[in-house]
């Protein structure tokens, strides 16, 4: 069995086929056979775990095996302290209320790639960025949940899903889960037990050629 991950770029399906000619992942990973762990939206970037373990993807993609999933957030404005308790709580978007969630405000940008299209920014309106961390999986979620409390997603990455990380992918790049990481999947698939695993904070992301088809710069996170 085949066990994947891939730095999805921007405006990239999450998915092999598209009747619209969209981007998709066929055009980076050419391996037949394996289908995506969940999603990741069209205009959101970063991890997708991709495998032909039919078990494993259907235990993963389910929320009562709650495995956690890290976002780093650019929003629209600096929230206040009442709107992070909000989105730590759990708030009430189109679909249902959310979950607690693991929310912080970044002191730092983290650095990342460039993306192909840039942010548009409000001119004199500052932009910040979050870390949300959840378990859950509902439709486009995460970008719902900053619109709630008054903050718009600007731009939306996913460095990791429990205990991968993205490593040093750049955007398109791909590779093979090691061994270890593949236990550590099914542990946690098999327990139904939330994990953060990887600590993004004080992790560094370098530039180096693992991987295949890539494009753009990823630096290092956050310190």
């Amino acid at each position: 069995m085949r066990y994947i991950i891939i730095n999805k770029p921007y405006e990239v399906l999450t998915q092999f086929t598209d009747e619209a000619g969209r981007s998709t992942l066929k055009d980076f990973v050419p391996v037949p056979g394996i289908y995506p762990v969940g999603r990741l939206d069209y205009d959101s970037e970063g991890l997708v775990l991709l495998t032909d373990d039919k078990q494993l993807q259907h235990r993963l993609s389910n929320p009562m095996f709650k495995v956690e999933k890290t976002y780093w957030v650019q929003v629209d404005g600096v929230p206040v302290d009442e709107a992070l308790t909000r989105l730590r709580l759990g708030v009430q978007i189109k679909g249902g209320k959310t979950t607690p969630a693991k929310v912080r405000l970044l002191e730092e940008a983290p650095e990342v790639w460039e993306r192909s299209k840039p942010i548009r920014f409000r001119k004199n309106i500052p932009t910040s960025w979050l870390e949300i961390r959840i378990s859950q999986g509902m439709n486009r979620q995460v970008r719902r949940m900053t619109a709630a409390v008054g903050y718009p997603t600007l731009r939306l990455i996913r460095p990791s899903i429990g205990p991968l990380s993205l490593g040093d992918l750049q955007p398109g790049q791909w590779r093979d889960l090691t061994p270890e990481e593949v236990e550590q999947l099914k542990s946690i698939a098999s327990q139904g037990s939330s994990s953060s695993g990887s600590n993004v904070r004080g992790k560094s992301f370098g530039s180096g050629n693992k991987g295949r088809r890539g494009s753009g710069g990823f630096r290092k996170q956050i310190n």
